[in-house]
């Protein structure tokens, strides 16, 4: 019986949206306000889940403390109050979209997980714009 557990986490961070070989014009055209060359900023929700099988001695599926204490650790303290740009070695040449912020995120959490679990990461830009990511 596989069962899935999520953490919800929050950070802030600002970036781009561009594309360096890019006139400004298509830029603009493509990515609006998100373009500002000054940045603009968002606060993420992110809700981490964990499906698997319970343990039968622990009954868990995962300790969600050890979700947690991974989540600030890989995460939070990565990317939190951050220019995702500029101080995220991730981004240095990959566009902060919410969709690759969502597949960084997972790559980041992955290998600590076992490989016998599935991992879903789904990201709020907004309370109405989120993405989701499983792998």
């Amino acid at each position: 019986m596989k069962v899935k557990v999520s953490r919800k986490a929050h950070f802030n961070a600002a970036h781009r949206l561009f594309c360096a070989d890019w006139s400004d014009e298509k830029n603009n055209t493509v990515f609006g306000k998100c373009n500002n060359p000054n940045f603009h900023g968002h606060n993420y929700e992110l809700v981490v889940s964990v499906t698997g099988e319970i343990d039968a001695k622990t009954g868990f599926v995962m300790d969600m403390k050890v979700l947690k204490d991974l989540i600030k650790d890989k995460v939070e303290d990565a990317l939190d109050h951050k220019n995702l740009n500029i101080e995220v070695p991730e981004f240095k040449d990959l566009n902060p979209t919410a969709e690759n912020i969502a597949v960084v995120i997972w790559n980041k959490l992955r290998p600590h997980i076992s490989a016998s679990k599935e991992l879903e990461v789904v990201l709020f830009e907004t309370p109405r714009n989120f993405v989701t990511y499983s792998g």
